[in-house]
C-alpha cells in the first residue's frame, strides 16, 4: 500500500476544522488508519475532538500533531479559496496546509505504508488532537489522561509541527521555552487632577511596577536556552477626560522563560515586587496568572540522533537542535516521554494564503518512513 502524502495534505485540508470543529478531518485519518490495521479510538472531551490510533504492540514509536486551524480572517484578502486545497506553482494552498495538516498526513502516509510493507516488530501510534490551536485543555491533554487511565505508553514521540525556519532540514525542535501571563489591576480613589490630594491615583504606581518588572535582567540564557523575556504587552486605563483622576488601571506582561526558572519562581518574583509598590504607594494591586507551559529540554540522544540522521539522508542538511518559538504540545507529552519536534518549513503558517511547498510532504513522508526503518531495526 502506498498513500500520496499531497493528496491526503489535500483532503485535509479541504475539511474547514477551525478549532474546536472536527470538519471531518478525524474521521478521514481513523477511516484510513483502520483500513491500514491501526486500532482506533475516538478519545472526545467537551467540544474537542481527538484520535488515538495504534498499530502493533512492543517498543512504540508515536506521533502527536493535530488538525485544527486557525480562523481565516479576511476572506478578501485570500487569492485561493481557504479550503480549496488549490495546487499552483508547487504550493498546495489552504489554512492548515503548513500548520500542520501536511506534517499530520506525512506521518499518517509514512506509517500506513511501512506497517504495509515492512511490519515492525514493534508498535506505532498516532495520537492527533483537535484543540491544539484553542485552548489546549481537552486535546493533547485528553489523551495522554485517556492513556493513563488505559495503560497506554509511547517509548518515543515525534511532534509534527513545522520546524524549519527558511529550508527544509535545518531545525529540531529539542525543547520550548515556558510561557505565563500576569494580569495586573491596580486600584485608587477618582478625583479632579486640580485637587490631586482628595484622590489617589493608581497609574504612577502602576508605571513604577512595570519598570520595576520590565528592567530586571532574568538571566543571561542557558546551555539550551537564550535569555528569558519579559514583555509588557498592555497598560489599560479607558479614561477619555484630562482634567480626571482614574480610580483604576490595568496592565499585562508576557514572560517566556527558559530552564533557569520555574513560573512559580516567576509569580514569586513578581508578587514581591507588587507587595513593595502597594507599601510604597499605599496604592492596592491584584495579581493573576496564567500558566501556559513550563520550559523543557530532551537532552540530545537516540531520537534527536535518528532524526537528525534521517533528515541529512533526505536533505543533506543536519538540523540544528533549538528550543526557539512559541509553545507546542511537545509540553504535554514530554510528561509521557522523550519529545522531539520535526516538520517542515513554517513561514506561512497562520497567513493569508497560507501554503506548503508540495515537494517539502515528500520529503516529510520519505524523512518520517526513514525514522520508522531505523527506530525499529
Amino acid at each position: 500500500m502506498t498513500i500520496n502524502p499531497v493528496d491526503l495534505t489535500a483532503d485535509l485540508v479541504k475539511c474547514a476544522s477551525v478549532t474546536p470543529v472536527e470538519g471531518g478531518a478525524l474521521v478521514l485519518l481513523q477511516r484510513l488508519l483502520s483500513d491500514a490495521g491501526f486500532t482506533c479510538t475516538r478519545v472526545d472531551r467537551g467540544e474537542v475532538s481527538n484520535l488515538f490510533a495504534r498499530w502493533g504492540n512492543g517498543k512504540t514509536l508515536g506521533f502527536n500533531g493535530h488538525t485544527d486551524v486557525v480562523p481565516v480572517g479576511d476572506l478578501d484578502a485570500w487569492t485561493v479559496d481557504p479550503f480549496g486545497a488549490e495546487i499552483k506553482d508547487g504550493f498546495l494552498y489552504g489554512r492548515g496546509s503548513t500548520d500542520m495538516k501536511s506534517g499530520v498526513a506525512a506521518f499518517a502516509a509514512a506509517a500506513i505504508d511501512f506497517v504495509s510493507n515492512t511490519p515492525p516488530n514493534g508498535s506505532i501510534v498516532m495520537a492527533i488532537t483537535g484543540d491544539e490551536e484553542g485552548p489546549a485543555k481537552d486535546g493533547t491533554v485528553a489523551l495522554l489522561d485517556w492513556m493513563d487511565a488505559n495503560g497506554e505508553t509511547i517509548d518515543h514521540c515525534i511532534v509534527g509541527e513545522p520546524t524549519c525556519p527558511d529550508e527544509m532540514g535545518e531545525m529540531m525542535k529539542v525543547g520550548r521555552r515556558g510561557s505565563m501571563t500576569a494580569y495586573f489591576t491596580a486600584r485608587g480613589v477618582q478625583g479632579h487632577v486640580a485637587y490631586p490630594h482628595r484622590a489617589k491615583n493608581p497609574m504612577p504606581a502602576m508605571a513604577e511596577l512595570m519598570t520595576v518588572l520590565s528592567s530586571k535582567e532574568l538571566d543571561q540564557g542557558t546551555e539550551y536556552f537564550d535569555a528569558s523575556t519579559l514583555a509588557i504587552t498592555t497598560i489599560d486605563t479607558g479614561n477619555p477626560a484630562n482634567n480626571v483622576i482614574p480610580a483604576e488601571t490595568s496592565a499585562t506582561v508576557n514572560i517566556r522563560f527558559n530552564d533557569a526558572h520555574t513560573s512559580d519562581d516567576l509569580a514569586n518574583w513578581m508578587a514581591t515586587a507588587v507587595a513593595d509598590i502597594c507599601q510604597k504607594t499605599g496604592i492596592e494591586i491584584d495579581m493573576n496568572v496564567s500558566v501556559s507551559g513550563e520550559s523543557f529540554v530532551t537532552p540530545l540522544g537516540d531520537l534527536s540522533h535518528l532524526i537528525s540522521n534521517a533528515v541529512h539522508a533526505e536533505t543533506g542538511l543536519t538540523p540544528e537542535p533549538s528550543t526557539s518559538g512559541g509553545t507546542s504540545d511537545a509540553r504535554f507529552v514530554k510528561n509521557h516521554c522523550p519529545v522531539v519536534e520535526f516538520g517542515l518549513v513554517g513561514k506561512t503558517m497562520h497567513q493569508v494564503d497560507e501554503r506548503v511547498s508540495v515537494e517539502q510532504i515528500h520529503q516529510l513522508k520519505s524523512i518520517y518512513m526513514r525514522v520508522m526503518q531505523d527506530y525499529f531495526a
